[in-house]
């Protein structure tokens, strides 16, 4: 054990539950970072919500890697993929049927309801249209924060610090653009007040605290669930990376900023696995 995961285990013990705890309270606090800082950047460009979306995925399809599959393949399921592979396709699928709830209800309705807005139009009929609009959105990526809560409980409960650790920071680290384009979308759906735009962003973020206890309960008191769990988890972000944020991230023009935030993410991750290893 290094230097962060003692000092982690010192400062909030050895308990996987507590520590799925704090873990989903780490990553909530990020997303609340990310929907406050619409306080102070007043408009942000589609080009640098692409750009950082872009990064979040990257960070997203490193993590499910290096964090979820293959540990819980070497380490979990005794070199057998199958168990891990059943997790990815159930998460997969349930994401998908998640979108017949929230038909594509995707990130870059921040900025279709910014382009929506310049166009002047203040009827009440445009007005209800993008505050439907907003409420599809802040439930679309509450339903995403699932897996992402879900991936830190299960980090934690299998007792490997060496990867929960790195696996929560990366997570977190994407949840502050998420937080910002629920902010956004809120503001641009006609909703003046940035108190409540950013009070969007964190009622998203706050599903992933209990998802967090839970994974790591379940995975605790049933450890034949860990490789199916870490496998749905990664299937679940592989989808939303690969259904959601790389195609709307680059519908606007962007695409290759969005690429470069990916590459970036990516290159991020590896890098957190291994310093935090």
């Amino acid at each position: 054990m290094t230097s962060v995961e003692g000092e982690f285990a010192r400062l909030v013990g050895t308990n996987p539950v507590v520590q799925g705890l704090v873990g989903g309270l780490v990553i909530a606090g990020l997303n609340l970072f990310g929907a406050s800082l619409v306080l102070v950047w007043r408009d942000p460009s589609e080009r640098a919500l692409d750009g950082a979306l872009g990064f979040a995925a990257g960070v997203m399809l490193a993590a499910s890697f290096t964090s979820l599959l293959i540990p819980g393949v070497e380490r979990y399921a005794g070199g057998d993929p199958l168990p891990v592979l059943v997790g990815v396709a159930v998460g997969a699928l349930l994401l998908d049927r998640s979108d017949v709830l929230v038909p594509h209800a995707h990130y870059l309705v921040a900025g279709r309801l910014r382009r929506d807005a310049a166009t002047g139009g203040s009827s009440r009929s445009v007005d209800e249209d993008r505050l439907s609009g907003v409420v599809l959105f802040v439930l679309a990526i509450t339903l995403h924060n699932v897996p992402e809560g879900l991936a830190v409980g299960v980090g934690f409960g299998s007792g490997d610090l060496v990867t929960a650790i790195p696996l929560m920071v990366a997570i977190g680290v994407q949840n502050v653009p998420e937080g910002l384009a629920v902010s956004v979308a809120a503001m641009n759906a006609g909703l003046d007040r940035r108190f409540y735009a950013a009070l969007a962003g964190v009622r998203s973020g706050l599903v992933e605290v209990p998802l967090a206890v839970l994974g790591a309960y379940a995975v605790q008191s049933v450890s034949a669930l860990l490789p199916y769990a870490m496998g749905f988890a990664a299937g679940a972000m592989l989808f939303v990376v690969s259904d959601e944020i790389i195609p709307e991230t680059h519908v606007g023009g962007n695409e290759r900023v969005a690429t470069l935030g990916l590459v970036f993410g990516v290159v991020a991750m590896v890098y957190l696995d291994v310093a935090l290893a």
